[in-house]
């Protein structure tokens, strides 16, 4: 059996930039409550990046750059991180900058994923909680959501970073779709006005 090398000749750094003037942003961003492991933040900056998000809040400690880079596989650097010392601190920037916040929560309040349809009037901020605490009482009561993940199967908790993932895949699926549809309807009147 012969083995093949792959050799890059370009280093992820490299790669990462040359994609960044066809990448896409939304009106979307991310807010954690004081991780109790970096590798949620990292994974977080990773999903970020990856999903179009440019800004992350952080309410709480933040570790350097040099440990979240290679956590977040060297997309630190793609992410704005602004950190804040408590939930009110966030709450007035939200209020400020008229962020419509969306928390991911297990709650009597939550409602199922699969059936909302995330804002457009304003920018989107997505909450998740801390690994054992959850998100503060006060950002829930701001929030114009709580939602909560369908899990059919044994457990009913998903890690923080990974329920971020689900909750970005799907408004950014949703963002995407409309655009397209808006895109498609644009082409349609122009087709009938020629």
């Amino acid at each position: 059996m012969k083995r093949i090398v792959v050799r890059r000749v370009q280093t992820r750094r490299e790669r990462y930039d040359q994609n960044i003037s066809t990448a896409q942003t939304f009106p979307l961003e991310l807010c954690t409550i004081n991780f109790m492991h970096d590798g949620n933040l990292g994974y977080l900056i990773r999903a970020a990046a990856c999903f179009g998000v440019e800004k992350i809040h952080v309410i709480g400690s933040c570790s350097p750059r040099s440990v979240l880079n290679p956590l977040s596989g060297s997309l630190y650097d793609y992410v704005q991180i602004q950190q804040y010392s408590s939930p009110r601190e966030f709450l007035d920037m939200a209020k400020t900058n008229q962020l419509a916040l969306i928390s991911a929560e297990i709650s009597e309040s939550s409602i199922s994923l699969f059936s909302y349809t995330f804002p457009r009037a304003r920018p989107l901020c997505l909450v998740v909680g801390q690994e054992q605490h959850g998100i503060p009482v006060d950002i829930l009561v701001n929030s114009e959501a709580q939602l909560e993940i369908p899990m059919p199967g044994v457990g009913f908790c998903l890690n923080t970073s990974q329920a971020a993932n689900i909750l970005l895949y799907e408004a950014t699926k949703q963002l995407v779709n409309e655009t397209q549809t808006n895109k498609e309807a644009y082409l349609q009147s122009r087709r009938q006005s020629i």
